[in-house]
């Protein structure tokens, strides 16, 4: 068809920066809610070249959703969209089916028109029940909530960045007929730093940056990964539903430019054993009116007792979180000590080995950083677990986090079951009901799975992958 007669938005890489950094500033400082909605309001009324507004929430799982609404029928609407939850895994049952979905005015982001296509923008929606209280499983929901309760009562700002790792693998479907195919295929096998200019792979972690930076992420470096066909792609810190907000956004862009190039971007944990795996670095510190709590000059490696006491709760419930941030069978392939796995219970500043490090920084940017999450966990489930284990779980009062008696996380997914299972403090995070989902959900996979891992990646541990799940998959089971 015929594009002439088309005007559809799209917009130079540079403005988009600078509109993407603007609302990001917005978020940060706090803007009223009102007065953002307003203003977004009005441009999308005066911006006649917008033809719809996608807009994205995750399920229980952290898989992202997408729906396109035409922004006239939005405009009018707005208040009063709904949407059948019971077709989204982990919601609620086809006999309480409707949902309401509002709109986060404030976490509103304009992407490149040859990325995500003209005239459109992105927003993200908040999940609400009939009751018109936020949705239980919608986790972005309760993120939200806790960390605006954090910063009313303590005035703290709860401040994330993550560093995330995957694989570029050849064929724009490569999860998809894993089971066909019974392989990946690299398409560099450069290794760390390691790729020459105009290579697949230095092409799309390009491309990928340059869509970052034009969606105000503020990069930082990117480079290839250890493994063959690895990459990351580092940006800066915020506030932390922002950040969450963030990782949904990078896997998006990362898979969209790979299957522009003809390629797969891949976030499972271990898609390819005897080489590395891939993780999500998860840094976070709290601030209090501009003051990072995480900071002493003065203290063990610069960290503070603020510090040290957010950091031994974390551990002190590692075990009891471990599903959370592995929360695939995939992931336990991960967990291997031969491949400088962060699979042990303790705090170190130098040991890579440990769940948790403390990385060098400063007034600016001390922070801990968990080691032990996965790229396919789900993004506001780990920040809501992390935070708010750290500001309010219980602590075993660890003498030294560095030293004593060696303690693991699980090495299966069945162990982490049962520990999230039993686990009062999950019932305490999630509640009980949510917590009995989630559950079921890491169930249902890991009993399609092969009990036992062994040496090589199976297909159904790809194909029921909850990152890769549709009907077509699931129903050959």
């Amino acid at each position: 068809m015929s594009t002439e007669l088309r005007n559809f938005l799209a917009i130079p890489y540079d403005e988009l920066e600078e509109m993407n950094l603007k609302a990001k500033k917005q978020r940060l400082d706090r803007v009223d809610a009102g007065k953002i909605q307003e203003e977004r309001l009005k441009y999308l009324t005066d911006e006649k070249r917008i033809k719809a507004l996608t807009v994205m929430f995750s399920d229980l799982e952290g898989r992202l959703h997408m729906l396109d609404y035409d922004k006239k029928f939005l405009l009018k609407n707005y208040e009063n969209l709904t949407f059948d939850g019971s077709s989204i895994r982990g919601f609620t049952a086809q006999r309480e089916s409707d949902l309401r979905l509002g709109i986060d005015w404030a976490a509103f982001y304009w992407g490149p028109a040859d990325v995500f296509g003209p005239g459109k923008v992105l927003v993200f929606g908040e999940v609400i029940d009939k009751n018109g209280e936020p949705y239980t499983a919608d986790i972005r929901s309760m993120l939200k909530v806790f960390a605006e309760g954090m910063h009313k009562k303590h005035g703290y700002t709860l401040n994330a960045a993550n560093e995330i790792e995957g694989f570029l693998f050849a064929g724009a479907d490569a999860e998809r007929r894993y089971h066909e195919t019974g392989k990946f295929e690299y398409v560099n096998t450069g290794g760390y730093y390691h790729s020459l200019p105009g290579d697949p792979l230095r092409s799309f972690i390009d491309t990928v940056a340059e869509v970052q930076r034009s969606m105000g992420f503020q990069n930082e470096k990117d480079h290839p990964e250890v493994a063959p066909s690895q990459f990351e792609v580092n940006y800066n810190y915020a506030e932390v539903v922002a950040a969450a907000d963030h990782i949904q956004l990078y896997k998006l862009v990362c898979r969209q430019v790979a299957r522009n190039m003809g390629l797969t971007a891949c976030f499972l944990p271990k898609p390819i054993v005897g080489v590395n795996g891939s993780g999500m670095h998860t840094n976070i510190s709290v601030s209090e009116n501009g003051k990072n709590l995480f900071w002493d000059p003065k203290g063990e490696e610069k960290l503070s007792k603020f510090g040290y006491e957010f950091m031994d709760r974390i551990l002190t419930h590692g075990n009891d979180l471990c599903l959370v941030f592995n929360s695939s069978v995939n992931a336990y392939r991960r967990l291997d000590p031969h491949f400088e796995a962060p699979n042990q219970l303790k705090a170190s500043a130098v040991d890579r080995g440990a769940m948790v490090r403390i990385p060098i920084g400063n007034q600016r940017s001390m922070r801990i950083e968990v080691r032990a999450v996965a790229p396919d966990a789900n993004p506001y489930m780990v920040m809501y677990s992390i935070f708010k284990t750290g500001l309010e779980g219980t602590t075993a009062k660890i003498k030294d986090l560095r030293a004593g008696k060696e303690r693991y996380l699980p090495d299966n997914i069945y162990t982490a079951m049962e520990d999230f299972r039993k686990a009062e403090w999950t019932t305490t995070l999630l509640g009980e009901d949510v917590k009995g989902r989630y559950a079921d959900l890491k169930q249902a996979s890991a009993d399609r799975c092969p009990r036992l891992l062994g040496t090589v990646v199976k297909d159904a541990e790809v194909q029921f992958h909850h990152e890769v799940y549709n009907q077509y998959l699931w129903n050959q089971f």
